[in-house]
């Protein structure tokens, strides 16, 4: 019989997965599973069983840092409901399970040990499938391309990819810039998981604590700052600013994405904080030969509206790779156009038909396909007045597009404006911005945004940015000076699919800074970790010659596009 907290829990999973109802089956919960690992460390995990389920359906893994229970595992108990078991584990060091939390470090080798564990249970089903978001996405990247290629016998039988990426030490160091809102944010959450109690509480409240650890310097004193006790995986994120450190390329799983053959379904969103590297490894999928479903909507990373979504696309693979239902899906990527607000089944992402087409930033402020007749524009860099970041992918809800009418007035923010249109213009995949830029600091970053200024006056942000030059992680591939002391710098922008509105305008602004999403760049070219002097920059953009300062955009036909359907609420 169904007990009342099952019923009031059944309500509040169907609320945060709203327009979806759970599935017929009542579940049960065998909670603090013991699994083994070879070197000695036990793990917990609960194991969610459907009722009177077919037995054959595949075997749900689950591998994460935040929980097994309450609203952190509201996915896994709705794929419970459908009928298939789940196995939810927490990682090491992490709710009850032994060791120390190192994170990715451990997941490889955790991840194979769990797998191993798993299909020797006398209740497993015989099919397996690992799913999550975010961090439980990576744990999939861990023993994903490493199973398929040294034990295939283990390897799981399909994969549910969501906003999630396989290296996240490339989110972690941004093209060179520290993605300091994210990396203390995250780090501040996880001591409070593992204080518990009111420390776990106050994660709802606005946390004034941590704004005032954005601005520490240096960057080192930041952990003690906001969460009060040195964190020993921050100041190695710190200690560590090129990606080729072996710190890094050992918990990178990139290389080995093209490795995978099972099934996969991956949905993302575009603001979410891992969409390049995702869209990405789905290309790589996608050149190997084992496409991935695409599911692209208008979501942040903790977008509530993604849930309902994620949940059928999760279903329809299970469906359709298990008991041979045909899939209800019209084409493998599914993507959200905004500006036209409309649904679109697509061949593949990027479009075929997206041709990069230069648009040039002239010194009047005027910015269009016509080239510049030379000359600069200069502001002057701040770090103890460091440019704000107005927006942005983060790991807070409000992720999505902000105004920057008011940003785009400050002296250090340079704003170049398109005409008006007169036809609508599509932008389908990753701009690309070449800005050549000199600065009078040793090191500058070139933070660049597309926006989409509407007949209000309203600046909406589209994508956008970053890329440091003159670090100590950048030295390597820093583009060399022409003899005027200009490089290229290329910076590549979020990925997009976007309508420009006939009446609107094609803006983008260029700056050296989004504090404290990323963090102030010194400008003296120190490492980060103890970097506490700062500089001020003059930087010039060049609107000289043939290679002028230029954003490359992914232009499609929008005649093309008549076949998108309007959206209805935030789901697919």
């Amino acid at each position: 019989m169904t007990t009342l907290r099952q019923r009031i829990t059944r309500a509040l999973d169907a609320r945060s997965h709203r327009g979806v109802a759970p599935g017929p089956h009542d579940i049960r919960i065998e909670r603090d599973l013991e699994v083994p690992m070879t070197d000695g460390t036990v793990l917990l995990a609960d194991r969610i069983v459907p009722l009177e389920a077919d037995a054959t359906l595949p075997t749900i893994l689950i591998r994460g840092p935040y929980g097994r229970r309450g609203p952190l595992a509201d996915a896994a108990r709705m794929l419970a409901y459908e009928g298939y078991p789940v196995v939810f584990q927490s990682c090491r060091g992490t709710w009850g399970s032994a060791g120390t939390f190192t994170p990715q470090v451990d997941e490889q080798r955790d991840g194979i040990d769990t797998v191993r564990w798993l299909r020797a249970q006398p209740w497993f089903t015989g099919r397996l499938v690992m799913y999550g978001q975010s961090y439980m996405g990576y744990t999939q990247w861990a023993v994903a391309g490493r199973l398929a290629t040294e034990e295939p016998a283990l390897a799981p039988d399909a994969h549910i990819m969501l906003i999630t990426m396989p290296d996240f030490g490339a989110v972690t160091w941004d093209n060179g810039a520290f993605s300091l809102r994210n990396s203390l944010g995250w780090t501040r959450m996880m001591v409070r998981m593992r204080k518990g109690g009111l420390a776990l509480l106050g994660q709802a409240l606005p946390d004034r604590r941590l704004a005032r650890a954005f601005d520490v310097l240096p960057l080192g004193a930041g952990d003690r700052a906001a969460a009060g006790e040195t964190v020993h995986w921050y100041q190695d994120w710190l200690r560590h600013e090129s990606l080729a450190d072996e710190y890094w390329t050992q918990q990178s799983h990139t290389a080995s994405v093209t490795d995978v053959t099972a099934p996969i379904a991956m949905v993302t969103g575009w603001y979410d904080i891992f969409l390049p590297w995702q869209l990405r490894s789905h290309r790589r999928l996608v050149a190997a030969g084992n496409a991935p479903r695409l599911t692209l909507g208008p979501w942040g990373h903790v977008s509530p509206g993604l849930n309902a979504p994620a949940h059928l696309d999760t279903l329809d693979l299970l469906r359709s790779t298990f008991s041979d239902e045909p899939s209800t899906r019209a084409s493998l990527v599914r993507a959200f156009q905004t500006g036209a607000e409309a649904w679109h089944d697509l061949e593949e992402w990027p479009p075929a038909d997206a041709v990069p087409q230069a648009w040039f930033l002239h010194p009047d402020g005027t910015f269009g396909t016509g080239s510049p007749r030379g000359g600069t524009t200069a502001y002057d860099y701040d770090p103890q007045e460091p440019t704000p970041a107005v927006g942005g992918p983060s790991l807070n809800p409000d992720s999505g597009p902000v105004d920057n009418a008011a940003h785009e007035s400050r002296a250090d923010v340079a704003v170049f404006r398109g005409a008006t249109l007169a036809a609508p213009l599509d932008v389908a995949g990753e701009p690309v911005a070449r800005i050549r830029v000199r600065a009078t600091a040793p090191s500058v970053d070139v933070f660049v945004r597309l926006t989409d200024v509407h007949p209000d006056g309203r600046s909406m942000t589209v994508c956008d940015g970053i890329r440091r030059v003159g670090s100590v992680a950048t030295a390597a591939s820093d583009p060399e000076p022409d003899a005027d002391g200009f490089r290229e710098v290329e910076v590549r922008l979020w990925p997009t699919f976007h309508r420009f509105l006939p009446g609107h305008r094609v803006s983008v602004q260029v700056s050296s800074g989004a504090h404290p999403r990323y963090s102030r760049n010194p400008g003296t070219g120190e490492r980060a970790l103890t970097a506490e002097e700062t500089v001020v920059a003059h930087v010039e953009l060049s609107h000289e010659g043939p290679h002028a300062s230029r954003l490359e955009l992914p232009v499609r036909d929008a005649a093309r596009d008549a076949s998108g359907s309007p959206a209805s609420g935030e789901g697919a």
